[in-house]
């Protein structure tokens, strides 16, 4: 399938891929560059089945791959100044108060260990310890749609204490060992300072369970549904004193009607019905605010629970939290157009800025793909809203 018919539109296209790529001009500077990175997201946005520098530059009727591979490679641009530009045009095109930001990760199975970053590690790609690269990614999705807003790569300790390897794959200086929490926390911390509307911050247990995180989206106020595990640790105030618990144990406490039925989720036939409980938990209340567990439990096989921690403004009702954590699916599809379609899992460079820059311009590509999707989306609403308005047909 190509991208056209999954985007479902043509409509607009060359005009609107002309604007973007006018607006992202000052990304790459000299008028060269800048129409090998045109060429390069054409390439990205093309039928063509790997996106590889000799693949697109044959699609660009170019002599060989060299321009291509420079662009990733020896040329000088900021791939953070093109990844800011894709989370404005985002925004732009999706941003809503009710929209949510949402972190995940992904793995780029490698069969050398030369490409920066790569070991032995486990992936959620793979579902298994192999050897890969593993990129933490922030994504937005608003009723219009998502799309990817940023991305860091995980620099596993042997590497980030490697100056050899460092030096050889031009790993930054200033760029230290960081877990993937941190790097969650980054990038959302970046979002939210740039002003992107956000009701709530999604993630799963990897990230959920990172206290800091936690923290520090609470000092700034803002919503979130993170997913735990049944065993995480819980300590807080109730109104008999101290408790320490964990989550399973306090929806094994439940009775039967503390449950409600909610769609969330995408599966391949529609949202998915579960059931839905929540439990208030009372540790450092503010003022408007409130902290709550949250529980999703299978109907067909009620042993398997998924569990959050939730931070939200007071009078929140539970088919609004239900909604919020089944909006994590988004990022997930985010990551699965990118591969099948755009090519995120195809990059050829060794070095960081190359698979920052390949990334960015994936990203770019995903998210004129997004635009346009959007902007039928509205249409077709605005066509309902007109169509309601008109007086009934007369019998």
């Amino acid at each position: 399938m190509g991208v056209a018919e999954w985007s479902g539109s043509l409509v607009e296209w060359e005009r609107e891929l002309r604007s973007w790529k006018a607006r992202l001009g000052p990304v790459f500077g000299r008028r060269q560059l800048r129409e090998t990175g045109g060429a390069f997201l054409d390439g990205l946005l093309s039928g063509i089945e790997r996106k590889t520098g000799w693949m697109m530059a044959e699609q660009a009727g170019l002599p060989g791959p060299w321009r291509m591979q420079a662009l990733l490679g020896k040329s000088r641009w900021d791939a953070d100044a093109l990844r800011d530009e894709v989370r404005a045009y985002a925004v732009e095109a999706l941003g809503s108060p009710d929209g949510v930001l949402v972190v995940d990760e992904t793995g780029f199975v490698k069969k050398g260990r030369h490409s920066v970053g790569v070991a032995r590690q486990y992936t959620q790609t793979a579902g298994r310890v192999e050897n890969s690269q593993v990129g933490v990614f922030l994504a937005y999705a608003g009723r219009f749609g998502h799309a990817l807003i940023d991305r860091r790569l995980y620099l596993p300790r042997e590497w980030a204490e490697d100056g050899a390897r460092r030096a050889k794959t031009q790993v930054p200086e200033e760029v230290a060992f960081a877990a993937r929490p941190m790097l969650a926390r980054e990038m959302i911390g970046e979002a939210l300072d740039a002003g992107v509307p956000c009701a709530f911050v999604l993630a799963d247990t990897v990230y959920g369970s990172d206290s800091r995180l936690r923290q520090m989206l609470e000092e700034r106020g803002q919503n979130y549904v993170l997913a735990v595990c049944g065993n995480h640790t819980l300590r807080f105030f109730a109104p008999g004193g101290p408790v320490e618990t964990d989550p399973a144990t306090l929806a094994d406490n439940l009775e039967d009607d503390a449950w409600t039925a909610h769609a969330a989720d995408e599966g391949s036939k529609g949202p998915r019905l579960y059931d839905w409980a929540r439990i208030a938990l009372f540790r450092n209340r503010q003022a408007g605010r409130e902290r709550w567990l949250l529980i999703r439990r299978s109907r067909r096989d009620p042993g398997k629970q998924a569990y959050y921690l939730v931070f939200c403004h007071a009078g929140a009702t539970l088919a609004e939290l239900a909604g919020a954590a089944g909006l994590r699916w988004t990022i997930e599809e985010c990551f699965q157009r990118a591969k099948d379609d755009l090519g995120l899992d195809h990059c050829e460079a060794r070095s960081w800025h190359g698979w920052h820059r390949h990334v960015s311009l994936v990203m770019a590509a995903a998210a004129f793909l997004a635009r346009l999707a959007a902007d039928l989306r509205r249409a077709e609403y605005g066509k309902r809203d007109e169509a309601s308005l008109r007086p009934p047909i007369a019998a």
